[in-house]
């Protein structure tokens, strides 16, 4: 959810200091392309992006949802080439237009598992690898925000796809019971291993300094499950609404309803580690 940008490091790093413009091809990297979705919102920033990997073979990253203008940009972009369509996930800001788009161009729909009304031509996991004349491209299952997130390596730049796993600008939202704190931290230290040059995100600008922005995730998740447990101790017995305007006091409050989830997320991170004792959104915890 949106907290506050990340700053970057003063450095040599190349930043883009364009706009975000929807429906408009952008390169980002010789094999690269992003397309911004007509989606703007809260949650999802300036909308979902769409990333184009491949010159003479092309898979599309997250073609969105569904909007025709924004499946004629990509189409308008890749055309023919395009011969696979992989996903992050199936939330309905990044899936929806999968399945037009391959109705359109006949190429294969990969996806992690079938869900949320969109059936893949095959089920992929982690370490399954694109192989196309160009490039070579390796999915990374990184559950948390969802347990069928993918992100996705691209080998030769060292570019990671990360889908909602990490974004420019803001932290993530964690839903139970698909949503996961402890898998989502776990997930976080695996992307940090894979020397990373930079980050295509799902929603915002393009990463430049991955490993700063990682470390910065894990630290304030653990700050905030820090701020979970004394707000837990000090109050005995609590339920997660009591608990939300103390932890997130530094959260707008229009966006206090979904920054509950994540707060039950951390709640059951810290039940499963004997630290607290409660189970549901609506019920009550306590310290132990």
């Amino acid at each position: 959810m949106p907290r506050r940008r990340v700053a970057a490091p003063v450095d040599d790093a190349p930043v883009e200091p364009e706009p975000l413009v929807p429906g408009v091809a952008r390169a980002l990297s010789p094999l690269a392309r992003r397309i911004l979705a007509h989606n703007p919102g809260r949650m999802t920033g300036p909308g979902t992006n769409t990333y184009l990997v491949g010159i003479d073979e092309i898979v599309v990253i997250d073609p969105g949802p569904e909007d025709d203008e924004h499946l004629d940009a990509i189409c308008g972009c890749g055309g023919d080439r395009i011969r696979w369509i992989a996903l992050t996930h199936t939330h309905p800001d990044h899936a929806p237009s999968a399945l037009a788009l391959k109705q359109r161009t006949g190429a294969e729909l990969l996806a992690f598992n079938a869900r949320d009304g969109i059936k893949p031509d095959r089920r992929i996991g982690d370490g399954f690898t694109i192989e196309a004349t160009e490039f070579r491209l390796t999915a990374v299952h990184t559950p948390g925000h969802a347990s069928n997130h993918l992100c996705y390596l691209l080998e030769e730049e060292r570019l990671l796809f990360s889908g909602d796993h990490l974004m420019e600008g803001s932290t993530v939202v964690i839903r139970p019971p698909d949503g996961d704190m402890v898998a989502y931290l776990a997930s976080l230290e695996k992307v940090r291993k894979l020397r990373l040059r930079a980050i295509a995100p799902g929603h915002g600008r393009v990463i430049e300094q991955p490993n700063e922005v990682i470390d910065w995730y894990l630290a304030h998740r653990h700050e905030r499950e820090a701020a979970v447990l004394a707000a837990l101790r000090e109050a005995g017995t609590a339920k997660v609404d009591d608990l939300l305007p103390v932890v997130y006091a530094d959260v707008d409050a229009e966006l206090l309803p979904v920054a509950r989830y994540s707060l039950h997320a951390h709640l059951l991170k810290l039940a499963g580690e004997g630290r607290a004792a409660g189970r549901t959104l609506t019920g009550k915890w306590t310290a132990t």
